[in-house]
């Protein structure tokens, strides 16, 4: 058999994500002799394309990994999540969580952990699915009652006129004491340990080399920053590119672990989820 030494790795076009692989994709880091393809695409995409195994390396929401955990297994490094802070749902007026019952809410997809934290938060609404770009300005034009926004948009809502009714991090932090798992990387399991191994290595180093150059690696990822200036570009980045991305760490499994068992206990997911990170 062939040993592959291609990889394709996909994460959202979004600074976050940019920043994280920064080092990867300038070639910072020595790959041991594995060529990475970068692929960009949004993450309800990712997710889809993920159902179908079609990439070695991806960036899903930790929603879409309960129906992947057959093919795929988390990588321990990579997590965006939302400690005290996560996708935000807005509105033209304010709102409370009893004005979301019923409504009509722009969702970035089926497949986003924000869907499925927005379920938990309030079962009964209308999801109207928008790509996540859009979602702002469906809000904006009234052709939805509420959007949830996830990325930049998070930051920049009240640029755009618009009101916090919930933020889902700070909901999730107060029932459970623990980050919100939005988003992490995952590799294919038909890869085998030896390569699993060298993958894991390589995208922590780029991580860590991101931290450890933070400007280099700002200049990078503002390219995807989407109306950010670079001091908002930099408190986005902080957010999702943290201690929680180098490693979960025991509490960020126990988050992953448990923000999966509530949607399978409250019938959001249709399946039951074996967890599995790579050591």
């Amino acid at each position: 058999m062939t040993e592959m030494t291609t990889i394709h790795v996909a994460h959202s076009p979004d600074s976050d994500d940019a920043f994280m692989f920064y080092a990867l994709a300038a070639g910072k880091i020595d790959t041991e002799g594995l060529t990475y393809v970068h692929e960009l695409q949004d993450i309800e995409s990712l997710n889809q394309r993920a159902m179908r195994g079609e990439l070695e390396v991806t960036a899903v929401s930790i929603h879409a990994y309960a129906y992947l955990s057959d093919r795929y297994a988390l990588l321990p490094h990579g997590a965006s999540m939302g400690d005290q802070y996560g996708p935000r749902l807005v509105s033209r007026t304010p709102g409370t969580r009893a004005d979301v019952k019923g409504k009509r809410i722009a969702t970035p997809g089926p497949l986003t952990s924000a869907y499925l934290q927005l379920r938990m938060y309030e079962p009964d609404f209308e999801a109207v699915n928008t790509p996540f770009d859009e979602i702002m300005g469906a809000v904006e034009r009234g052709e939805v009652d509420m959007g949830l926004l996830i990325h930049e948009g998070q930051l920049t809502y009240q640029d755009h006129g618009l009101h916090l009714v919930a933020d889902m991090g700070v909901w999730w932090f107060e029932e459970t004491g623990l980050p919100l798992p939005l988003g992490g990387n995952v590799v294919r399991k038909d890869l085998g340990a030896d390569l699993t191994s060298k993958i894991s290595r390589h995208l922590r180093a780029s991580i860590k080399y991101g931290l450890d150059h933070r400007a280099a690696a700002l200049d990078h990822s503002m390219q995807y920053a989407r109306d950010l200036d670079r001091s908002q570009a930099d408190e986005f980045v902080g957010m999702y590119v943290n201690d929680w991305t180098l490693d979960y760490g025991e509490r960020g499994r126990k988050a992953v672990r448990l923000f999966l068992e509530r949607g399978v206990k409250e019938g959001l997911i249709t399946t039951p989820v074996q967890v599995e990170f790579v050591d």
